[in-house]
C-alpha cells in the first residue's frame, strides 16, 4: 500500500510510504525510489549515504524478519530525509560485528558511519520495532561565517 502526501511548496511529496514483503533483490528496487525522491527534492548528495543505509535496513528484514514483511517511510525536511523500515520482529536491532572476517553484523555500523543520526523504536502495542536513519544536506555557510556584518 503506497502513501503519499503533497507538501503546500512543492509538486513533489513531502512523504512516500509502502509496505511490502522484501525479497533478495527489493533493495535495489527501494533505492531507486528513494534516488527518484532525492531527485525531486533537490538532495542528490544524499543518494549514496541513505542508499547504503537503506540497503543495510532492508537486509536485516530480510536475514532476521520471519515473513519478511517491512514498511518504508521517506520523510522530507528542509534538513534532509529520514528513512523509517518498520518490521515485525521484537529483537531490538544489534550490531554486533566481533569477527573480522565473518559475513554480518556490520550492517548497524555502516549505517551510523553513513548517516547523521540513527536509532529504533519498539512499536507501542504489538511486537516491531522501527529502525530509523537521518541524512542531512550540508549547506554552505552564509558569507561572512554566519557573523552579522554592520552596514557601517
Amino acid at each position: 500500500m503506497n502513501h503519499a502526501t503533497d507538501p503546500p511548496h512543492t509538486a513533489i511529496a513531502a512523504r512516500y510510504g509502502i509496505s511490502f514483503t522484501v525479497g533478495e533483490h527489493s533493495a535495489r528496487h527501494l533505492r531507486r525510489i528513494l534516488r527518484a525522491y532525492l531527485i525531486a527534492w533537490e538532495m542528490t548528495e544524499l543518494n549514496d549515504a541513505a542508499g547504503l543505509a537503506l540497503t543495510e535496513l532492508v537486509a536485516n528484514v530480510v536475514r532476521h524478519v520471519p515473513g519478511r514483511r517491512a514498511a518504508l517511510l521517506m520523510l522530507w525536511s528542509a534538513d534532509g530525509v529520514r528513512v523509517e523500515v518498520t518490521d515485525t520482529c521484537p529483537r531490538p536491532p544489534l550490531s554486533t560485528a566481533v569477527d573480522e572476517l565473518g559475513e554480518g553484523g556490520r550492517g548497524l555500523v555502516i549505517v551510523e558511519a553513513v548517516t547523521d543520526r540513527w536509532g529504533w523504536t519498539p512499536l507501542p502495542g504489538r511486537a516491531g520495532k522501527t529502525v530509523w536513519f537521518e541524512c542531512h544536506v550540508k549547506r554552505d555557510p552564509p558569507p561572512g561565517g554566519g557573523r552579522l556584518r554592520r552596514p557601517w
